[in-house]
């Protein structure tokens, strides 16, 4: 029998052990495209998130009175219906960054993460435990989103949150951070090579930091355990 689904479990899968950039490599074709800055990355991985909790809710919703005959073709229009509310917001209210994502803002609708948490999850469970799973998904892929982003772009141009103004308004142009003039950059960073090297280390990173973990779990088993007598002969 499975383990009960805690919300603890459902953030803890979202954000790390089922991370989708991550562990289940959904939706690749976005996060290597657009995360060449921090800001791209921030802005595809809010759009994606804001879809992720609509479309769960929705389908957790409606579950009980949809058939199965037309569920997938519901799923995706109301995932498609989403999105296209999301880049006529973002067409209005923030032109720029809606031209610097193009056209991978609209292919959101083709994203396998969203169909399938729909498929797998929110069409299986109630609207608590959908917005829970919707949001820690959601969150998981924003934040390798953002630091493949600001890897990229630190060791691309030697910025951090480079045109943070495209996101939040003319004020906030103060949130760049110049590490090192761009010059100095490897411009292989920026390039599409540049965002699987990127990627490959943050794959590195997450199974060392695993099975760091795992290793030190064994150990304080193998600690904790009572220590069986001698026996006589």
């Amino acid at each position: 029998m499975s383990d009960p689904i805690t919300t603890r479990k459902l953030w803890s899968q979202g954000l790390w052990s089922e991370n989708p950039g991550l562990v289940k490599l959904l939706g690749l074709c976005p996060l290597l495209a657009v995360s060449n800055n921090m800001v791209n990355g921030l802005g595809l991985g809010l759009a994606t998130l804001l879809t992720l909790v609509i479309a769960n809710g929705a389908v957790s919703s409606l579950r009980s009175i949809v058939t199965p005959a037309i569920r997938i073709p519901l799923y995706v229009l109301i995932i498609a219906s989403t999105v296209t509310l999301i880049e006529l917001f973002m067409r209005a209210w923030l032109p720029a960054l809606h031209a610097a994502l193009g056209i991978f803002l609209p292919l959101i609708v083709t994203n396998c993460l969203i169909i399938g948490r729909s498929e797998a999850f929110a069409s299986r469970h109630d609207l608590r435990d959908s917005l829970h799973d919707a949001c820690a998904m959601g969150l998981g892929f924003l934040w390798v989103l953002v630091i493949l982003g600001g890897i990229r772009e630190l060791i691309g141009q030697g910025t951090l949150f480079d045109n943070a103004y495209l996101l939040f308004g003319e004020s906030a142009r103060f949130l760049t951070l110049h590490v090192f003039a761009a010059d100095h950059g490897m411009l292989i960073a920026l390039l599409p090579p540049g965002a699987f090297f990127a990627l490959g280390l943050l794959l590195a990173g997450k199974n060392w930091i695993d099975s760091r973990r795992a290793e030190t779990q064994s150990q304080n088993l193998t600690a904790a355990s009572p220590v069986s007598p001698p026996t006589a002969h």
